[in-house]
């Protein structure tokens, strides 16, 4: 028996969690694919029958696939457990060198210890808060791929407008290591730096609700941006639209700003516990401390 459970719903993709408890040896019927997919093992094992080829998918081997793939499963070894990424439209894959490498793609995926990470941290960001832990460094998020590192989401189900752009780019930077591993294609480089001076100008003015929005209003595309952003300063899109934020929080602070939930809605946070984590990845400190430390230093 198969479920799958959506996880976080967005106009541009779904991630889903999917759990088999089919135990069979002989392949299903076959399916045929209506979208860009990555599929990855959480937990278990199955073989996958897909363009000619076998292949058994378990944690260290994704598959990715195209709209129109025909493919069939067996289930030797009992359940499993996978995230299903699947892509609505193009939005986030018209890249042409991005759509060349899906095409081409063998239906298997190495996936290498990055790749694992840029999955495990992409499920942390969608877990409820409550549950989440401390965001991870940075730099233990993806390396120099684009748009790998995590930012602020707020749970399953649908998510919202500023929480959306961080997922965005995670899931840019994780379909980028899931291409390259599993075809050895060639990212193209960063773009010219003006177009991330463009970016900054338009996050500072408030243009451009998200990633995808960003993009649209630059004209480019959403991983040409991302990859281009990260380059030249040195941070995801999401992560310097947030210290802009804060920014802004700390002048309301310094100015006798007491309401901490109005200024997180006003500065476009999703509610005052959304701004209090976003200051403590920051600052290291909640906003309730900086305010005291605002306020002592004006005495």
């Amino acid at each position: 028996m198969l479920t799958s459970q959506a996880v976080v719903t967005s106009p541009h993709y779904t991630i889903s969690r999917v759990a088999c408890a089919d135990d069979h040896t002989g392949w299903s019927e076959p399916e045929v694919s209506n979208a860009v997919q990555i599929v990855l093992v959480r937990r278990g094992r199955f073989r996958l029958d897909a363009q000619g080829r076998t292949v058994m998918v378990d944690p260290t081997t994704g598959y990715l696939h195209g709209p129109g793939t025909e493919e069939r499963f067996a289930h030797p070894a009992g359940g499993d457990v996978c995230t299903a990424i699947t892509f609505t439209g193009d939005v986030l894959t018209a890249e042409p060198w991005l759509r060349a490498a899906i095409d081409a793609a063998s239906p298997s995926v190495r996936v290498d210890a990055r790749l694992e990470l840029a999955h495990r941290l992409l499920l942390k960001q969608t877990a409820p808060p409550s549950r989440k832990p401390a965001p991870a460094p940075a730099a233990c998020t993806g390396g120099a791929e684009p748009g790998a590192d995590a930012g602020c989401a707020r749970g399953a189900g649908s998510v919202g407008t500023d929480e959306v752009g961080s997922l965005d780019e995670g899931l840019l930077g994780l379909l980028t290591l899931a291409v390259r591993s599993g075809v050895g294609a060639r990212v193209p480089g960063p773009g010219r730096v003006e177009l991330a001076e463009r970016a900054r100008e338009a996050i500072v003015a408030g243009e451009g609700a998200d990633l995808v929005g960003l993009a649209g209003l630059l004209g480019t595309t959403p991983s040409h941006l991302s990859r281009t952003f990260r380059h030249h300063v040195g941070m995801t899109v999401s992560r310097y639209r947030n210290r802009v934020r804060v920014s802004r929080a700390l002048a309301a602070m310094e100015g006798g700003e007491r309401d901490l939930a109005g200024l997180a809605v006003g500065l476009g946070f999703s509610d005052q516990a959304h701004l209090s984590r976003v200051m403590r990845d920051e600052l290291g400190s909640t906003p309730g401390v900086v305010r005291g430390l605002l306020k002592s230093g004006t005495e």
